[in-house]
């Protein structure tokens, strides 16, 4: 009777989300609205006032607040397998039996099954990992460039395409050389900036002779035209068997000292060449053109020395999109495969900005196309996976997006390529409102093994309105499998009443990241005017998951209560996230909101924001100092070292890519060398290359002492164990930072790194003389290493009390009260772990303590289950590897070595799980 009653109640309740005018007319997006399609944000709002419409000046929310019907949960584009771990532990194990040629894909595969956890240097691990087991050309091309715009080194200012990083896993010359790097670190260095090669003394070629070669006499001429070409016949015959037995076999020619071959289709200049190359073995001193010539030649005649030459030669000469669209068509044509990989090569690395070429993209897009370079064994899945995500970065509605990923499905061979490829697709396509095609290829998906597919089949069905039946699914997908946090926030966005509250609670419970569910409550709050209420609830994600969508929520819910300086603080933020957010879904820029907004708060000097920003930052006020620094380059856009400042706190705040984007910013506004170094020396240490930035830190100091590298050389020396004599040798760096002029904010900083190496050598008084004069100059996280000191000479109460502080200082700080935890007894400890916990449920210290408390007390089934909740929204390598110890402990050895194949999926090399892995297979 419930059942009956349900679906009733769906034919009564139909929701149609709006529609925007850009979308129903066809048209792809600004890159303005870019963000919005890739993130699924919130769908545009009515102009209309709703019922509970709140009084606030219509200039600010000209498009009202928004309400729980327009809000919609995002289908994720990457693959979410149902058993993540399991699927990581065969992973693991397929890479231990797999041949040589296999491996790399399988670190493509590691590689997608990883995407959705946004974590950047894992991705990057992969990527290093799928090149370094590369041994085709194509694959090396491919990977390459995938690997420089993981890096976006297409935004760094006098960096171009074809510019070697140093490194030969990227470097352009090397990837076009056949064959395994194995013995090769990921971080060697090439030799290309270093090769001096010597100058040749090349024959020069005047007419019909070659001078600088030696006379040898021609026994056999070829004519083309009145034209005569005269060669050494038994030079022509070993450039090819078809030549040999043309010039030494039964045929007519072999007898003849005058051959016609005005009907070949070569030139008399490409015939001299022929001559000369059968002599001399050697192609640079021709024209291009002329190897051209020689390469259809060789085609025709089959000589296949000559083909290989002419291809690397015509290969080397590629070098930017102009040569690489005039030599991809004769690669294609004539089947030259060395030179379709180098004009690839420059294609790709000029990415994304070769996307928006059309004759660039009519090589990839069509179906003709990828045929033609299949030919040449230049069409993989590899190529077009990586074109496909550079597309969707772009933009998830155009064309180009949707041609690739029809391509990648083409070249899809394996159960997961097949999935992944329909899966994305089904994303394009339901973004794109063509919802009866996305429902085919979630389908189609879901079929091929993506159980996660089904919230995209439901969704399409609902967009159909088909509410019940995409109501249906996702509780039989609930009944069939172990459920997780998204299928209950799928099935919520089709249920109504209580019943949708409580999956969204229930959603929660399970993964406490999922941003729909805070969402819906704070706009359902709104609608019940409680607009404070509706704050403290996106609060929470906020707190621990910065996110342009919630902020923008929250901004809209200050500006409601007329709380004009925090929905400005909010929106700058927002903007140092994203730079080109659309506000109200496109509607309004983010910069007018902000110029409406300045008129009615306190405008702030130069001088006044960098009191303001001492202040927030002391106060570990993160999103408020990026606020203000924000505020400061709009007055200030060339100030190199607010963006660095601003990546500091982005990388605080767990936003990386944005972080990445502010340091590569501050090394282009960088008013001289010895400080552009710094910032190419954080970037390189950021992105894995530690002897590379250790090496610009040492090259801006020899330009210049400063402090910020002295700082950055320091930082990179400790990121090690240090023994006596290193940590002495940090210890001295520091101090010469100290020296140089810098603000109270990064002398705090060094002070409290200062502090720390003190600490690890025992020297605890010099450890609290660096504290307090750091806790002098502002640095609240002083507090920390002050109590680490007193902790270390058993003072515990002090310990406790100045964790107390730093709490008391620094709000909702979950990080504070995990380290408080370890300074009071188990129960004040275990208060302040969920405190922790409460604060940021991504902190992983809380459930591997409350754990090990469990099995101390022999609740051995309570601490497993209390890493795998949280293992199932956050596949830690140290959870993975404790639950694996309990396992072991339980005598489980099964599932122990699953674990230990999960965790060593992430990280290879992890010491500990090695050891236990080993323990458990005996």
């Amino acid at each position: 009777m419930h059942g009956l009653k349900l679906v009733e109640r769906f034919k009564s309740t139909q929701v149609h989300a709006f529609s925007p005018s850009d979308a129903t007319t066809g048209k792809a997006p600004s890159s303005g609205t870019r963000g919005k399609f890739i993130n699924h944000k919130i769908k545009p709002f009515s102009k209309s006032k709703p019922s509970n419409w709140v009084s606030v000046s219509e200039t600010l929310l000209p498009y009202g607040l928004p309400t729980t019907e327009l809000l919609e949960p995002s289908i994720d584009p990457n693959l979410k397998p149902i058993h993540f771990v399991r699927t990581l532990a065969e992973l693991y194990r397929r890479f231990q039996i797999c041949s040589q040629s296999e491996k790399s894909m399988l670190c493509i595969e590691q590689y997608s099954l990883l995407r959705s956890l946004g974590d950047s240097k894992l991705l990057r691990r992969c990527l290093r990992a799928a090149r370094q087991y590369a041994g085709d050309v194509h694959s090396k091309v491919v990977l390459s460039a995938w690997l420089r715009i993981e890096r976006r080194e297409d935004e760094l200012v006098g960096v171009s395409a074809m510019d070697c990083s140093g490194h030969i896993l990227e470097c352009p010359k090397a990837v076009l050389v056949s064959g395994y790097g194995l013995n090769s670190s990921i971080y060697e260095y090439c030799q290309c900036k270093k090769d001096n090669p010597e100058v040749i003394d090349s024959p020069m070629l005047i007419g019909n002779e070659c001078l600088g070669l030696d006379d040898e006499d021609s026994d056999v001429s070829f004519c083309i035209g009145d034209e005569e070409i005269k060669c050494v016949r038994y030079r022509i015959a070993v450039l090819s068997q078809a030549f040999n037995v043309m010039l030494f076999g039964s045929f007519l020619e072999s007898k003849l000292e005058r051959i016609d071959f005005s009907q070949i289709g070569i030139s008399v200049e490409g015939m001299r060449a022929v001559d000369l190359y059968s002599r001399i073995r050697r192609l640079d001193i021709f024209s291009p053109e002329i190897v051209l010539e020689l390469l259809s030649f060789a085609n025709r005649f089959c000589c296949e020395e000559l083909k290989s030459a002419c291809d690397a030669h015509l290969a080397s000469l590629v070098s930017t999109i102009e040569d690489a669209l005039v030599l991809i068509e004769y690669g294609l044509e004539e089947t030259a495969n060395l030179v379709v990989a180098s004009c690839l090569q420059v294609i790709l690395r000029e990415l994304p900005s070769s996307l928006y070429n059309w004759k660039v993209m009519k090589y990839f897009c069509s179906s003709e196309g990828r045929e033609r370079l299949a030919r040449v064994g230049h069409a993989s899945f590899l190529l077009y996976y990586f074109l496909s995500q550079v597309a969707m970065e772009e933009s998830m509605v155009s064309n180009t997006t949707v041609m690739l990923l029809e391509r990648l499905g083409e070249c899809a061979t394996e159960k997961w390529q097949k999935a992944l490829g329909l899966h994305q697709l089904g994303c394009v396509l339901l973004e794109r409102k063509e919802y009866k095609d996305a429902q085919c290829c979630f389908e189609a998906a879901a079929v091929a093994g993506h159980v996660y597919s089904t919230a995209g089949v439901a969704r399409a069905r609902h967009k159909q309105g088909h509410q019940y039946s995409a109501y249906k699914l996702m509780s039989s997908l609930i009944s069939e499998y172990k459920p997780v946090g998204w299928m209950y926030q799928e099935r919520s966005f089709y249920n109504i009443g209580k019943e949708k509250i409580l999956d969204l609670k229930i959603a929660t419970e399970l993964d406490p990241t999922l941003l729909f569910p805070y969402k819906y409550r704070a706009v359902a709050k709104v609608e019940e005017k409680q607009i404070r209420a509706a704050i403290l609830e996106i609060d929470k994600i906020i707190g621990f998951k910065l996110s342009a969508d919630c902020l923008e929520l929250r901004a809209w819910f200050f500006l409601a209560v007329e709380d004009y300086e925090s929905a400005l603080r909010d929106i700058r933020v927002l903007l140092t996230l994203e730079p080109s957010y659309m506000m109200f879904h496109g509607k309004v820029t983010g910069d007018y909101l902000i110029g409406l907004l300045n008129h009615r708060v306190q405008q702030w000097s130069q001088a006044d924001c960098w009191m303001q920003l001492y202040q927030r930052w002391s106060c570990i006020d993160d999103i408020g100092s990026l606020a203000i620094i924000h505020q400061m380059l709009v007055n200030d856009p060339g100030k190199s070292l607010l963006r660095f400042r601003q990546s500091l706190l982005l990388l605080r705040l767990n936003c990386q890519k944005a972080a990445m984007r502010s340091l590569r910013l501050a090394r282009n506004h960088s008013s001289s060398e010895h400080e552009m170094l710094v910032y190419e020396g954080w970037i390189l240490y950021d992105t894995g290359h530690r002897e590379e930035a250790l090496s610009r830190a040492e090259k801006s100091i020899l330009l210049q002492r400063s402090f910020e590298a002295f700082f950055l050389k320091a930082y990179i020396l400790a990121d090690t164990s240090l023994d006596p004599e290193s940590s002495c040798y940090v210890v001295q760096i520091l101090k010469e930072a100290l020296k140089c002029p810098s603000d109270g904010l990064r002398k705090g900083q060094a002070l409290n790194n200062l502090g720390s190496i003190y600490v690890d050598c025992g020297k605890l008084d010099l450890a609290a003389d660096c504290y307090m004069n750091a806790l002098d100059i502002k640095h609240t996280r002083a507090h920390q290493g002050l109590a680490r000191v007193y902790h270390q000479k058993n003072q515990r109460q002090p310990a406790y009390d100045e964790m107390t502080k730093l709490i008391e200082k620094a709000q909702n700080n979950a990080s504070a009260y995990e380290k408080r935890s370890e300074y009071c007894d188990q129960e004040m400890a275990k208060n302040d772990l969920d405190t922790a916990t409460q604060w940021d449920p991504l902190r992983t210290y809380p459930y591997r303590y409350r754990a090990a408390v469990l099995m101390d007390d022999q609740k051995e089934t309570e601490a497993v289950e209390e890493l795998t909740k949280a293992i199932a929204f956050k596949p830690d390598l140290q959870m993975l590897h404790l639950r694996a110890a309990f396992y072991e402990s339980m005598g489980n050895l099964t599932s122990a070595l699953q674990d230990c194949q999960a965790a060593l999926c992430l990280d290879p090399d992890h010491k500990e799980t090695l050891d236990l892995y080993n323990r458990a297979q005996d």
